[in-house]
């Protein structure tokens, strides 16, 4: 293949623009070598067969042919129309006397192509519409509705993975821990997405929208990390505490860095009442699970840690835990400087 590749002229054929496809079909309208005047075509069925297209030049000809063939048969067998009773593209014969051009409209267009025409703009207020309808069906768990909406964007040519990101979004912000399969899920369709491309992928961005639709809901996940950023852009916050500061430079000991930190693995459970949060914020609560599916179980484990990890008390500026204070509380594990040759287990109590 290489040998071959060197003597050849690799050529990329991008697809038309809209424009230029247009200058096509009215081209083929007007041109003696195509329909010479005997057709027009309504705004909506010009935009409908360039949305078909997809860029290719070749699919345009093709269904204007199929539509025009199709107007100029249906004028023949109407005479009060008026119209041309020559049928077929490149008869050669201009419009005759008195004779008036067929106009193809949308019908006849979808009729010919067996295809209903979407009524979407990608670049228009059908755009937000319809994908603001395929969020709040999935929201609202109505699971038909949601498929109805994918399958309108898709075919009307809506960018899918513009559909696999909302649906990432989605499984974070609406459904969250009540079912934490469903943000894999969402991400497993983007990637289905980029390595089969469609038709194909619409069988993994309906799975997604089925699955998510189906899942309990829950906007414990956006609720929590919003009342986060809403602290932290209102200026609350604080030093970290000193002992989870980093001990992994000289002198760090000395400052008293890492002093009466506990270990979490050596208690039991893995969980050991100490303070994590900045003074200003210790007893802040962001998260607030829901009741729904496995946040239900969720809201459980969190009270029994809330409540373990707040044992001990007031913040650690009160307890006097600073560079200053020096010593470790009963059972807790100093974090200070490992002399060489400690093993990665217990540098890890340093980190």
């Amino acid at each position: 293949m290489a040998p071959l590749l060197s003597r050849s002229l690799l050529l990329t054929l991008e697809p038309l623009a809209e424009d230029d496809l247009r200058v096509l079909v009215q081209r083929a309208l007007d041109d003696q070598r195509g329909y010479g005047g005997r057709l027009t075509m309504d705004p909506d069925a010009v935009t409908h067969l360039l949305r078909l297209a997809g860029g290719d030049a070749r699919r345009v000809l093709t269904a204007l042919q199929a539509a025009g063939d199709a107007a100029l048969a249906a004028a023949a067998a109407d005479p009060g129309t008026g119209a041309h009773p020559e049928t077929g593209a490149g008869s050669g014969s201009g419009p005759g006397e008195g004779r008036v051009p067929v106009c193809v409209d949308l019908a006849t267009l979808e009729q010919a192509v067996n295809r209903a025409a979407v009524r979407y703009d990608r670049d228009g207020d059908q755009h937000y519409d319809v994908a603001s309808a395929l969020i709040k069906s999935v929201r609202g768990s109505d699971v038909d509705a949601a498929l109805h909406y994918l399958a309108r964007m898709l075919e009307a040519g809506e960018d899918p993975r513009f559909v696999a990101r909302r649906m990432i979004i989605l499984a974070s912000e609406d459904v969250g821990l009540a079912e934490p399969g469903a943000l894999g899920v969402a991400v497993a369709a983007a990637q289905a997405l980029e390595t089969v491309g469609l038709p194909e992928a619409r069988l993994a961005l309906a799975q997604a929208v089925i699955h998510l639709a189906l899942a309990p809901k829950s906007n414990a996940v956006i609720r929590a990390v919003d009342a986060a950023v809403a602290d932290v852009r209102a200026g609350r916050g604080g030093p970290v505490p000193p002992h989870l500061r980093d001990t992994h430079y000289p002198g760090a000991s000395r400052l008293g860095h890492g002093s009466g930190y506990r270990y979490p693995h050596d208690y039991p459970g893995a969980v050991v009442g100490q303070q994590y949060a900045p003074d200003p914020l210790v007893g802040s609560s962001y998260y607030q699970p829901s009741e729904h599916g496995f946040e239900l179980r969720a809201g459980q484990r969190l009270a029994f840690l809330r409540e373990t990890l707040r044992g001990t008390g007031e913040p650690a500026a009160a307890r006097g835990e600073s560079a200053a204070a020096g010593g470790e509380p009963t059972g807790a594990r100093a974090d200070v400087d490992e002399p060489s040759g400690a093993s990665d287990h217990e540098a890890g109590r340093a980190r």
